[in-house]
């Protein structure tokens, strides 16, 4: 007879295979439909108490999105949608940086030399529709990865009205005192043609001499000294600097030395000189820094007069002690240089070659001028070190990190124009300088991981002043007057808010479009003549870094509430715009823009190296999600831990594929064998009910404290090794007999699966925020009793009450299950049994035999458990003080359940000829 049809097999109709790459559009494509799935958020926590307000850090709206974008914008809806499932309200309203020089580049390409015949309006209005192009195009690829968001209000920096949400945050600060205008070396970008904030900037290796120049000192100087003759040795890498040398600058702490080849050293540097074979190391004198302050020395490049100069900034760690000083191509020799009063010479032009001034100012000498005229300054180097002849004592070529453009990929110079400047020191707010200011409010910042602190409160702690001008075409406008004759800034109420007024219906395009008279008001104090406008464009990153006053506080969107829970970007941004939004916000309110800060690691391929297309190690996201589908990206970012670089390849991909699979297979069976269940009874919990309960209460716990700290990776990696070690290896395995053998309303086989619903709705609950396709999927094919009124995922919410500790001790049942299932191992090698369920297991464990016996039977998946007598043992182990014996069982095997509990041979077991009778199969 076959028995089969008597079974009551696991039956449900969620696919085992996920076909996540077609069924995924499916679903995305309802959630997008009309935003149901973000507006179903938003209806549901309308009356929530708590509120989580993610503010979005906008991506650069140029390109398609790569590996990294998937990863940052999966982990933000992650994240969001944790707190969505807590019960909080929530809010998430995307955005897009439009402005910038990548924009502006890439229209340039397009035009060539067309460029030449556009106006600043035509140029703005391409560079318009490129963002334009690019923000529809990762919408749509964002849309593509699932990623719930207020997608259909997003906020885009070019927007009219967020041009001026820009401008005012820019006149705030200026109303504080804190824009200044100074001349003052920056970061320059001559390949870009503008100047560049630190954030802009990034190292690498550059090749650079390395030059050792005597300076002769003048005649007075040698009289003053008491020698005859001295030359000041100073070291440079960067030669094309020496035609504006002004100064040579000591450590006024140090002492100094006149060697016998009269060459002037700092004395803890002259071992090295002598190693080098600039002297033998026999002095002359040695004398204070102090007593060479003032003295002249002559430029052997153009015989122009160079002062000796003192500043803390010479250090002992190279060179010679005296440093080479041109204030127009360093920061440190600026500041050194302004309590001398030294003039700021800069004869380098916006593409980095050398201009007229030079020929004026006669920086080199008149001969050779004509040769640097219009000389690109890298590629002046090797004739500048020729004619410094004799001077030049060493030169040598070495590799070191040097500043290059971010966006160009060239490397930058140091170059003084004027530019504004938002101060960090020199201006006060309330007796404070906005350094000190913003400071205090990181120490209020909570940041993910703890270290964020540090390292963002030591760039705060050393950066320079924030240089915000730009002399580029594509961005926010620095849109104030200034008095022709004074050159003071227009810092009226009226003008101000006017201006912002016509941005807000014109756009900022307006600033050139319009005369100055058209931005005065009516009965304006102000005349056109007497002014003149400003031209520069803000530095990009202070559109982003105000984007919370525009999106959190201007009332356009609907956006949440400011400060923000969170920001959330590459670790790279605590100098970007972690960085620059807490300079805006703090230097207008006081206060940070944030709660807490978390950031993410890079992409890298699975050896740990940075992905390029040159490399063929490239992975991307869509193709991914082509290939194995999103759910899979989402938990390779789940499994990663993100604080650290993420490794990504197709070996990976496959192993994580293979990780979902494990998930997917223990809700199929879940589901499958809890569909024909009418009610949750929690009254009659059998042992291993109880085990699973208690066990899955500890792991959930302790999950869910992982998840809510953000803390993905441990918490998937526990819930994972729950799922496949205790709940499917163990638990779902033991009961597979009760749930298919024992009638449909069994005590213990409703018991089960009352604890598999319990369990099920949970693990629900658990992951709906993060695998929240799957879990959506899932509920269309649960019992009503999981579902327990749920449409749709967007209806769980978290409730603490999965609290189960039925005090089980279950050392001694692991214990003696790992021994047992040793010894199985080796029966079945030896060809001893084919089953387990050929056993009897004998015991002298009283902590076993006091249970119900069927429990500890099914434990160990055998036929019999029975105390320890004489009967022949085909293993043996001990637990402790506890014997174990395996026995072969007596009875014969039941050809439906298949143990071996049948008193005659072909008969079935009592049970189930219990089970049979009642279904009214004839035996």
């Amino acid at each position: 007879m076959d028995y089969k049809d008597s079974l009551l097999l696991p039956n449900t109709t969620f696919a085992m295979r996920a076909n996540l790459a077609q069924n995924e559009k499916a679903r995305f494509s309802k959630w997008f439909d009309n935003s149901y799935a973000y507006n179903k958020m938003k209806s549901k926590r309308q009356n929530a108490s708590k509120v989580f307000t993610f503010h979005d850090g906008p991506p650069y709206a140029n390109g398609h999105i790569h590996i990294g974008h998937a990863l940052n914008k999966i982990l933000k809806e992650s994240i969001v949608k944790t707190h969505y499932f807590n019960g909080e309200k929530v809010f998430f309203t995307p955005g897009w940086d439009c402005h910038g020089l990548p924009i502006e580049q890439q229209v340039e390409v397009k035009l060539g030399s067309k460029k030449k015949e556009l106006s600043k309006k035509e140029i703005r209005k391409l560079c318009r529709e490129h963002a334009n192009e690019f923000i529809q195009i990762q919408k749509d690829e964002f849309k593509a990865l699932g990623v719930i968001a207020d997608w259909d209000k997003p906020y885009l920096t070019m927007d009219f009205a967020f041009e001026a949400q820009i401008y005012r945050s820019l006149c705030a600060i200026a109303k504080r005192g804190l824009l200044v205008q100074r001349s003052k070396p920056v970061f320059w970008s001559w390949a870009a043609k503008s100047a560049l904030a630190e954030a802009e900037v990034e190292y690498e290796d550059k090749e650079d001499y390395s030059a050792f120049v005597a300076f002769d000192l003048d005649e007075k100087s040698c009289q003053k000294l008491g020698v005859e003759k001295a030359k000041a040795v100073i070291w440079t890498t960067t030669p094309w600097t020496l035609p504006a040398n002004q100064a040579i600058a000591l450590n006024p702490n140090e002492t100094y030395v006149l060697t016998k080849e009269n060459l002037i050293f700092a004395k803890p540097l002259l071992e090295s000189m002598v190693q080098k074979g600039f002297t033998s190391g026999e002095l002359q004198k040695e004398f204070n820094a102090q007593e060479l302050e003032k003295l002249e020395a002559i430029n052997p490049l153009n015989s122009r007069k160079s002062l000796i100069i003192l500043g803390e900034h010479v250090l002992m760690d190279g060179g010679t002690g005296l440093v080479h000083t041109a204030p127009g191509h360093g920061e440190d020799d600026y500041y050194a240089s302004l309590k001398y009063n030294l003039e700021v010479l800069m004869p380098v032009d916006d593409g980095g070659c050398y201009d007229e001034s030079i020929k004026e100012r006669k920086l080199f000498k008149d001969d050779v001028v004509d040769e640097f005229l219009r000389l690109h300054v890298f590629k002046a180097n090797e004739r500048i070190l020729e004619l410094l002849g004799d001077s030049l004592l060493h030169c040598s070529k070495f590799m070191h990190s040097y500043p290059f453009c971010w966006r160009t990929h060239k490397p930058v110079i140091y170059r003084a124009t004027k530019q504004w400047f938002i101060a960090m020191d020199e201006k006060k707010i309330n007796s404070k300088s906005l350094r000190e200011l913003c400071l205090e409010q990181i120490s209020r910042t909570k940041f993910y991981p703890k270290s964020g602190i540090n390292r963002i409160g030591s760039m705060i702690q050393n950066r320079p002043d924030w240089c915000i001008s730009r002399q580029r075409d594509w961005g926010t406008p620095i849109a104030f007057f200034q008095d022709k004759k004074t050159k003071e800034l227009i810092l009226d109420d009226e003008i101000l808010e006017n201006i912002a007024s016509i941005f807000e219906k014109q756009g900022a395009d307006a600033w050139w479009d319009l005369e100055i008279k058209d931005f005065l008001p009516a009965n304006s104090k102000y005349k056109e003549e007497d002014l003149e406008k400003v031209y520069d464009i803000l530095d990009v990153w202070f559109d982003s870094g105000s984007t919370w006053n525009a999106v959190l506080c201007s009332k356009n969107y609907e956006s949440g509430t400011y400060p923000a829970s969170m920001y959330l970007e590459g670790s790279d941004q605590h100098r970007g715009w972690f960085q620059s939004s807490l300079l805006v916000s703090t230097a207008i309110n006081e206060k940070a823009p944030y709660k807490s800060i978390l950031t993410h690691g890079f992409t890298v391929d699975e050896k740990g190296q940075k992905m390029s297309k040159s490399k063929g190690n490239v992975v991307s996201p869509l193709d991914v999600a082509k290939n194995y589908g999103v759910e899979i990206l989402r938990l390779w970012m789940l499994l990663s831990d993100f604080t650290g670089d993420l490794k990504i390849s197709e070996n990976i991909l496959k192993q994580v594929a293979e990780q979902y699979r494990k998930i997917r297979n223990t809700i199929r069976f879940l589901l499958a064998n809890t569909n024909d269940l009418d009610f949750i009874d929690t009254r009659h919990f059998n042992l291993l009910d109880k085990w699973i309960l208690t066990k899955a209460s500890t792991v959930f716990k302790a999950v869910k404290t992982y998840f809510d700290n953000y803390e993905f990776a441990r918490g998937y990696n526990l819930l994972l090794n729950f799922l496949i070690v205790d709940l499917s290896g163990i638990y779902l395995d033991i009961c597979k007999d009760r749930l298919y053998c024992d009638s449909k309303n069994s005590q213990r086989r409703i018991s089960s699966q009352s604890a598999m619903c319990l369990i099920t709705k949970e693990l629900f609950t658990l992951i709906a925020p993060t695998l929240t396709h799957t879990v959506d999927e899932a509920l269309e094919h649960a019992n009503p009793v999981i579902k327990d009124g749920v449409k749709d995922v967007f209806d769980i919410v978290y409730k603490d009450d999965f609290n189960f500790d039925f005090g089980i001790n279950d050392e001694l049942l692991l214990a003696a299950r790992e021994k047992f299932l040793e010894q199985i191992d080796i029966l079945k090698k030896e060809k001893l049994i084919k089953s387990t369920l050929e056993l009897a297991l004998q015991s002298s464990a009283n902590e076993l035999l006091s249970h119900d016996l069927s429990e500890i039977e099914d434990w160990f998946m055998i036929s019999k458990l029975e105390n320890i007598d004489s009967k022949e043992a085909l293993a043996e182990f001990k637990i402790g003080d506890n014997s174990f014996k395996l026995v072969r069982a007596d009875d014969f095997k039941c050809p439906r359940c298949w143990k071996f509990n049948a008193k005659n041979e072909n008969e079935t077991c009592p049970r189930c000829t219990k089970v049979l009778k009642e279904m009214n199969v004839k035996l």
